[in-house]
């Protein structure tokens, strides 16, 4: 029987090549857009899961009344965390990575991802020691843990356990090697523990210093701990200030604000945590929902499609159908039969599908930035899923289906004039219509977003102007007036940049256009507290970044009271304080008491996701912030900006830094990487665009071309009665055009809604207009027509005698 089914299989393959191939194909796409969301999926839900204290260890969130919640805890909580009960180990750690070269015997390695933590960290994260032990791995603060391939990179095959290498300027005795199991939210190639200082209250009491992590005994009763920790801000806090202050602690705590703290697990940590609290950062959920969401409408379209092909190809074989129930075929043989024809199309889509992928596969990590392989038990047992899925709704209705063909209506030839089937047909292509249309209105309101995001005005320039990381040597900042010494030595570096042909202007800032800086400083006017971006910047900053000045003036280096204790804010900061005549209107950073000397124009810092916050701009030597400088931004002519860069560089690594390699990036591109996971959104969504409709005019072709090869003596007739081609197109093609109209208004509703909830994520973004909708129903009725047309000229070109002769 399975012989005569894969005979009766291929036979079918052979005389419908075209239509079997549509069929192979767009299924396959489908099922390919499924297995690339299934594999980002996968690999997002895959962080931390290999971790067995995951549900136990938590991150501490701190959030001062409306400002952004940040991972960064003040060292004083410590105490406190250590007389809970429920509290099994606590860890401070960085919240980000360290790059530094590694030197041994000569050798020297240049490393990122290095972080600092107390010596309980492998508790926390069980990495797999290879060599060594985790006891003793972090015990002091000469001990440090590479991780394998880092250990391979500097010593080979050796076993590096008690061996010593200079790091961050200093000596450190390798205690331990490991390996990380799988995806996790902290992946050091080096981890090192230089937390005495930083958890010391004495060297370190301020607010928001170190990330805490926390191991607890009980999950459930975390709740006890966050009142704990959120009573500690207050009294530490709130109540000191205020006796300090002489007011009463509501009083303060208006001023200041209120403590609110949270807990994450690090389960949840890698898409369902509010703040950027580990170094490996988060993934976008909206952007895995959307991901997931159309791979799954694009399935869905596809088994649509299959099934109308398969529905409509009925026709041409109901004798075969009504042949073999005289011959003693049942129902469930006709049913299993046609599942069977299911199961090996499903396959060999399956197949193709995974040979897209493993092709495409390349180009998809490098779009999303990862390291995806087709792999995993998991994996597979979706793909099984898939299938029978596949098989049991593309297989099954049109099964059944054909298994309902009526024997002696069959065999009278009568079947093609039936109706029955045809509704249903109708429907899945008005459906197809309908996510067509859905996926080229919402590829035309993304693509329109972006474009509007590429092209607004920022209200800087960050075009031609490099940003390029600055390190000095070690000396620089140890001993007494460090930040002295490095705006000194600033000032050289920006002397001898200004030398270089092409360079056109030369300054620094405490500020950066990628979007990752969402910190507020306080700053006081008539001792009300508002919570703004302080910023140190040079001299020429605003002129470099073509930063307007709308009214008073800039910082001016012949003024020195310019470097001591005057300020520009932002319109944004204007609002907020409603300051009525400003310039010189003293306010205060800090405790540090300064004088407004200008306004500066609003302009974008972060992400277009956030409005833009108020902004306090200060010399960087008036508040003696030279230390954290870590940018110097060099303003290039438009002319030979190659040679110039290569200039920069060759200076740069003789002069400046001749042991970090040479890093720069422009400021446009670095802004620009800040909605980049939209761009990705706007790229993907184009590109399945293409998909949905090439498979959408898969199954309009093979309807199109048997419902005008079952009206085919309706043709000839009209023809031998004199109808011209013209009106035989018209006949042929209106219920298309109304499929079609219908199909794009069902998408409206939808589009409409979750496109402007996709705008929801955005502080600056367009306003849907009609455009994105008529373009959408042109393209949709153009391609409609260009398909059904096609077809039905052809038809009307053939020899109507092969039709006539038997009536």
């Amino acid at each position: 029987m399975i012989l005569n089914y894969i005979n009766i299989f291929i036979y079918q393959l052979k005389h419908n090549k075209l239509f079997s191939f549509l069929n192979i194909l767009g299924l396959s796409m489908g099922i390919a857009g499924v297995i690339f969301a299934l594999l980002h999926w996968n690999d997002e839900h895959s962080y931390n899961e290999w971790n067995s204290e995951k549900d136990k260890v938590y991150q501490v969130l701190v959030q001062l009344s409306d400002m952004p919640a940040v991972a960064e805890n003040s060292v004083r909580l410590k105490a406190h965390l250590e007389n809970d009960p429920n509290v099994e180990t606590i860890v401070y750690a960085d919240s980000w990575y360290q790059k530094d070269k590694i030197s041994y015997n000569g050798k020297k390695e240049f490393i990122d991802k290095i972080i600092n933590v107390e010596k309980d960290f492998f508790s926390l994260f069980p990495f797999e020691i290879i060599h060594g032990n985790a006891i003793s791995a972090l015990k002091d603060g000469t001990s440090i843990a590479l991780s394998e391939a880092i250990s391979k990179r500097i010593f080979g095959t050796e076993n590096p356990i008690g061996k010593q290498i200079n790091c961050l300027n200093a000596m450190y005795t390798v205690r331990a090697v490991y390996r990380i199991p799988g995806s996790s939210s902290i992946a050091p190639n080096v981890i090192l523990n230089q937390m005495k200082d930083l958890t010391d209250l004495t060297k370190n009491n301020g607010l928001f210093v170190l990330k805490i992590l926390l191991k607890v005994k009980d999950p459930s009763k975390v709740d006890a701990t966050i009142r704990m920790l959120e009573k500690v801000y207050y009294d530490e806090i709130i109540v000191k200030s205020s006796r300090e202050a002489g007011m009463s602690p509501a009083e303060m705590e208006k001023k200041v604000g209120h403590f609110k703290v949270f807990m994450e697990p690090l389960s949840k940590a890698r898409l369902h945590s509010i703040v950027e609290g580990y170094p490996e950062g988060r993934g976008n959920y909206q952007f895995l929902l959307i991901m997931a969401g159309l791979s799954v409408l694009i399935l869905i379209l596809s088994i649509v499609n299959y099934i109308n092909m398969a529905t409509a190809n009925a026709i041409k074989r109901a004798k075969e159908v009504g042949i073999r129930k005289i011959l003693g075929a049942s129902k469930s043989d006709i049913i299993l039969q046609f599942i069977f024809e299911t199961v090996l199309i499903s396959l060999f889509s399956i197949l193709l599908a995974l040979v897209i992928v493993e092709l495409s596969l390349p180009y998809y990590n490098n779009f999303l930035g990862k390291d995806l392989m087709i792999v995993g038990g998991q994996f597979y047992l979706q793909l099984i899923l898939i299938f029978i899925v596949t098989i049991l709704v593309a297989g099954i209705f049109p099964a059944i289906y054909v298994s309902n063909f009526e024997t002696i209506k069959v065999l009278k030839g009568n079947f093609s004039r039936s109706k029955n089937g045809i509704w249903f047909r109708n429907g899945m292509l008005i459906f197809q219509f309908a996510i067509a249309s859905f996926f080229i209105i919402g590829s035309n309101i993304v693509y329109e977003q972006i474009q509007y995001l590429t092209h607004k005005d920022l209200g800087f320039k960050g075009d031609q102007v490099l940003a390029i990381s600055l390190h000095l040597p070690s000396s620089y900042y140890e001993g007494k007036e460090i930040g002295k010494k490095i705006f000194s030595r600033y000032n050289t570096i920006k002397e001898e940049l200004s030398k270089i042909k092409g360079v056109d202007n030369v300054s620094t800032g405490l500020l950066s256009f990628n979007g990752t800086d969402n910190s507020l400083a306080p700053v006081w006017y008539q001792e009300q507290l508002f919570k703004q971006k302080a910023i140190g910047v040079d001299f020429g900053m605003f002129d470099l970044m073509k930063i307007k000045v709308l009214k008073g003036r800039d910082f001016d280096s012949k003024l020195a009271s310019d470097t001591t204790n005057s300020v520009l804010i932002n319109e944004t900061a204007l609002k907020l304080m409603n300051i009525k005549d400003p310039i010189n209107t003293e306010i205060k950073i800090g405790n540090q008491p300064m004088k407004i000397i200008g306004i500066v124009k609003d302009f974008n810092l972060l992400s277009p996701e956030v409005a833009v916050v108020p902004m306090t701009f200060f010399h960087i030597k008036a508040l003696d912030m030279a230390e954290s400088m870590n940018v110097v931004y060099v303003k290039l002519k438009s002319d030979q900006i190659e040679n110039s860069i290569a200039d920069i560089e060759k200076f740069w690594n003789t002069k400046v830094d001749t042991e970090y390699p040479f890093q720069y990036d422009f400021v446009d591109k670095q802004y620009a990487r800040t909605y980049e996971t939209y761009t990705k959104q706007k790229n993907l969504f184009s590109l399945l665009n293409i998909i949905v409709i090439a498979i959408a005019l898969f199954g309009l072709f093979a309807l199109a071309s048997y419902s005008i090869q079952r009206r085919m003596k309706e043709i000839a007739i009209r023809k031998t009665l004199g109808a011209e081609t013209n009106v035989l197109l018209k006949e042929l093609s209106k219920q298309y055009i109304l499929y079609c109209i219908i199909g794009f208004i069902i998408a409206l509703f939808p589009v409409y809604y979750l496109l402007n909830k996709w705008l929801e994520n955005f502080a600056f973004r367009i306003d849907i207009s009609l455009f994105p909708f008529l373009l959408g129903f042109t393209v949709l009725l153009i391609l409609t027509l260009l398909i059904v047309l096609s077809r039905a000229y052809s038809a009307t070109k053939t020899d109507v005698l092969q039709y006539l002769k038997y009536e």
